[in-house]
């Protein structure tokens, strides 16, 4: 392989990232900038050149699937050995395997879910369940933190837990003696174990780092102190070490992840280069300097923009909604207008904070006949709490739905006792203190094992549409038939996801649904490292987008029987800002005059500022009731004097002026010609007078 032809079409910054002879070495790739291209080519180049051995390359991720991705383009490159690639995890308990082999050691049995023994351990208790529990020793093993560290720990941390620290240091305490009297170990235990016996152990340790003896990273700022522990272990003294990530999108500190070790690498490793890929290829100018303005929280004189290499696209759009479920029907309603020849279904996707934001959106293309899927629902049947539901429902015998009011109530009563137990944190206060209704964060395992049931609830009620007379012990088999089919080799469908699950995938087209304060950011962010974290996360979400951004929230949220007023983000002030300073260089595949003007008028309408929004749902009343008046006098439907179409385009744009009205392509010639002026006083909010003369020729 001709070493000089991996570094074709490589930028300047990506072609130093490949071809530094310094090491140790850290790669800081913005989003869109060639991350995984620069790391497989840096593998490949420095095999091709004799730098490295193929045979002793270790390229390390976080999951089964990057791991195969980078395998994928590693083969690709056709090198005669091939380097290994897989998680921390997988190498670590293939050298343990080796070693309990070697010395003759029963190798102990792997504990896959730790509710197994937690749930015994607990007992009776019922401020706290088993996942509740295992999240918590799995962040404090993650961080390092022994049991009897942990209630100082938590609380330096400010984690929030429902019972006192000095009793879940009491249950981790037993929990590791549990599993040392069974012979077991956890999935962090394999980490640990491997680092201790890399420490302690002089032979182990010169056969693993004679094995591995070039080190690559990739998203290294989502590395633990753990995972960092046992990094250091295979590398030892030696200083071949190459990193890559974005502190921008570190977004798992909840959850034990230090992006310090990314941000600061110099710092710790003596000699080391830090290069920056300063080029993005996937969005537009548009959408990277939005991005920026995001990171940089409105402040023009700090913010870092890519350089883009895609050309002038549309400007971001934000809508408000005057319900969730009017902003339900309004994304089906873009999502459909988006769609057209050369860009399938598959090209779209809406992201929201959390997975109980999905269900309206769901029923909503459902209306719309839209095909979709629920990134992630085919994961719902690993989830040991789904799995042990369902085995319960396998033995019931009752109809279905009996079994699923019954799973309602249990999912009512899990809310209540969480809220119960966070109240007095107040972790649901919007930005201005209010409360914003019962948002469940999914960070946390209450919040995951209350989404989940949520979601086979819904599915559940899926079926009984079609099957009133399903029973239970036939739900889990059609169930699992069912999110068979919403994996990643479904048909051409439109993808809804977390901002969370999104991390690491693009499309052309991207809706932001549900940007309210308490959603976005999460209400529980309190303290600055939490909020910067939650800004980081939208900024992740913003990245997603290609070539459009479109942007929504709703004046009220349904919360079970409580409906909510509800405010837009914060966050969506900066997009405002950086869509104003853009707007000269809008553009719109079909009428960029229409773009640019669509955009403006939706930024003015939102209310992010100090004055009062002018309610869309307002607006439209007074259209449909004007269109109605009008219908009566000429005898004719109401959708021939302004489809509806139009009418919803009127609602979005807000035209102020007949050449603002001009741009609306919905509204045809004749419509602006016959009505133009009235159309412009009732989108405006003015009485209108009804005219005497025909309301069809406007003579």
């Amino acid at each position: 392989m001709d070493p000089d032809r991996l570094l074709d079409g490589l930028d300047p910054s990506q072609r130093r990232a490949v071809t530094t002879e310094a090491q140790p070495l850290a790669i800081l790739a913005g989003a869109g900038s060639g991350k995984t291209r620069v790391l497989t080519r840096r593998i490949a180049h420095r095999c091709a050149t004799g730098s490295a051995d193929a045979r002793h390359v270790l390229a390390l991720t976080f999951t089964r699937k990057a791991a195969a991705e980078l395998d994928s383009r590693l083969r690709a490159f056709g090198l005669r050995d091939l380097p290994a690639a897989g998680t921390f995890h997988a190498v670590a308990y293939a050298q343990l395997r080796t070693r309990w082999s070697s010395s003759g050691t029963a190798a102990p049995t792997l504990l896959d879910r730790k509710a197994r023994i937690l749930g015994r351990i607990l007992g009776g208790t019922t401020r706290i369940d088993a996942s509740d529990l295992a999240t918590e020793i799995e962040w404090a093993k993650a961080r390092l933190v022994s049991p009897d560290r942990y209630p100082i720990a938590a609380a330096q941390a400010d984690r929030r837990v429902a019972v006192d620290p000095e009793r879940i240091a009491e249950w981790f305490r037993r929990y590791e003696a549990e599993k040392r009297k069974r012979g077991l170990v956890d999935f962090d235990d394999l980490l640990i174990q491997c680092a201790d016996a890399i420490e302690s152990d002089p032979g182990f340790a010169a056969a693993q780092r004679w094995r591995f003896r070039h080190l690559f990273v990739d998203e290294y700022q989502d590395v633990n102190p753990l995972q960092e522990r046992l990094l250091g272990a295979w590398l030892g003294d030696r200083p071949d070490l190459a990193v890559v990530g974005d502190p921008n999108q570190a977004i798992y500190s909840w959850n034990g992840a230090e992006p310090t070790f990314l941000t600061a690498f110099a710092t710790r490793h003596a000699g080391a280069e830090v290069v920056a890929l300063e080029h993005s290829y996937r969005s537009t100018p548009q959408i990277l300097h939005t991005a920026a303005a995001v990171l940089a929280g409105g402040r023009p004189g700090s913010r870092h923009v890519l350089e883009a290499h895609r050309a002038d696209g549309p400007l971001p759009g934000i809508t408000g909604y005057a319900s969730d479920l009017d902003e339900a029907n309004g994304i089906a309603r873009a999502v459909h207008d988006h769609h057209m020849p050369g860009r399938p279904w598959s090209a779209q996707a809406v992201l929201v904070r959390t997975n109980a934001q999905t269900p309206l959106i769901e029923a909503a293309f459902r209306r719309a006949a839209i095909p979709h899927r629920v990134r992630g629902a085919a994961q719902l049947l690993d989830d040991p709490e789904v799995r042990d539901l369902l085995r319960t429902f396998d033995k019931l015998r009752e109809p279905l739905s009996t079994t699923l009011a019954d799973l309602e109530g249990s999912i009512e009563r899990q809310r209540a006792e969480l809220l119960e137990a966070l109240e007095d944190d107040d972790p649901y206060g919007d930005l201005d203190g209010d409360d914003p209704g019962p948002l469940v964060d999914e960070t946390t395992a209450a919040g995951r094992k209350i989404a989940a049931f949520e979601q086979v609830l819904r599915l559940g009620r899926d079926l009984l549409v079609v099957e009133p007379a399903a029973r239970t012990d036939g739900f889990s088999g059609w169930l699992r038939a069912t999110l068979r089919e919403e994996g990643p080799e479904a048909a051409d469908a439109v993808s809804i996801l977390t901002f969370h699950a999104a991390k690491g995938l693009e499309w052309p087209v991207v809706h932001l649904a549900g940007v309210e304060a308490g959603f976005v950011p999460i209400g529980h962010a309190k303290a600055a490292a939490e909020r910067e974290e939650e800004q980081r996360l939208f900024y992740v979400a913003v990245t997603r987008a290609a070539d459009v951004l479109r942007c929504s929230w709703a004046e009220q949220r349904t919360f079970g029987t409580q409906t909510v007023d509800r405010k837009p983000s914060a966050f969506l002030g900066w997009i405002r800002t950086a869509a104003v300073e853009l707007a000269p260089k809008a553009t719109h595949a079909a009428d960029p005059k229409a773009a640019v003007a669509a955009t403006r008028v939706e930024l003015d309408r939102a209310d992010l500022g100090d004055r009062p929004l002018h309610d869309a749902h307002l607006v439209r009343s007074a259209l449909q009731a004007w269109r109605a008046d009008v219908a009566r006098q000429a005898a004719v439907r109401p959708t021939v004097v302004l489809s509806d179409k139009a009418l919803e385009a009127l609602v979005r744009i807000r035209p102020a002026t007949l050449d603002e009205l001009a741009s609306v392509r919905d509204v045809g010639p004749s419509t602006r010609e016959r009505h133009g002026a009235r159309l412009l006083a009732v989108v405006a909010g003015e009485a209108v007078d009804q005219p005497e003369a025909d309301p069809l020729t406007g003579t």
